[in-house]
């Protein structure tokens, strides 16, 4: 889930770096300080929206540096157990496929697609039903919910996420557009 948080945080501006602008300057150095940092309390920052307050300068005796209180408005992304998400197949392989939400890519593993038995197409990269027909492919949007969450802080490239879409109204956005439309020729 995304979210607009506050975050307060101190923030050292170097001695070469005092003569520029210094909201400039903090708002780089909470880049190169935030950016892709995951925290288990508010998640995965995405950007920096603004800076709200920036306190005085403190100085520490032996370091030349300034430090500063700054409260600045964040973009994060933070999965939630259960939630119900929306992605994009961006892999295919024998065991499942990988989707991308948000900054993460998700496992959907193969048992957990749909009721079918679902078989791997190595020619063309996508996973098919072997009664249904219905197919899972590169590039396909789909609506999933996470039944797995394992967050790393401090490695967060080995964060693991699993999928289902094995529940009413999950799947291949295709599928569900299908099954409205069924639905709708049905109450007719």
């Amino acid at each position: 889930m995304y979210a607009k948080i506050r975050v307060k945080d101190t923030v050292r501006v170097p001695p070469n770096r005092l003569g520029e602008d210094i909201v400039e300057v903090i708002k780089d150095l909470l880049w190169d300080q935030f950016e892709g940092r995951l925290d288990r309390d508010y998640g995965m920052l995405i950007g920096i929206e603004e800076i709200n307050d920036i306190g005085e300068g403190r100085i520490i005796e032996g370091d030349g540096a300034v430090y500063f209180d700054v409260e600045f408005t964040a973009i994060v992304f933070k999965p939630l157990l259960h939630e119900v998400v929306e992605g994009q197949v961006v892999e295919v392989v024998d065991f499942g496929a990988f989707v991308s939400i948000g900054p993460f890519d998700a496992l959907l593993h193969m048992s957990q697609i749909t009721d079918d038995y679902m078989v791997y197409d190595e020619k063309n990269k996508r996973l098919v039903g072997k009664e249904t027909g219905k197919s899972l492919a590169e590039g396909d949007l789909v609506r999933a919910r996470i039944v797995a969450l394992s967050l790393k802080e401090r490695d967060p490239e080995r964060s693991k996420i699993g999928l289902t879409m094995r529940q009413p109204w999950l799947g291949n956005l295709k599928w569900i557009e299908e099954d409205i439309k069924k639905l709708q020729e049905g109450g007719k």
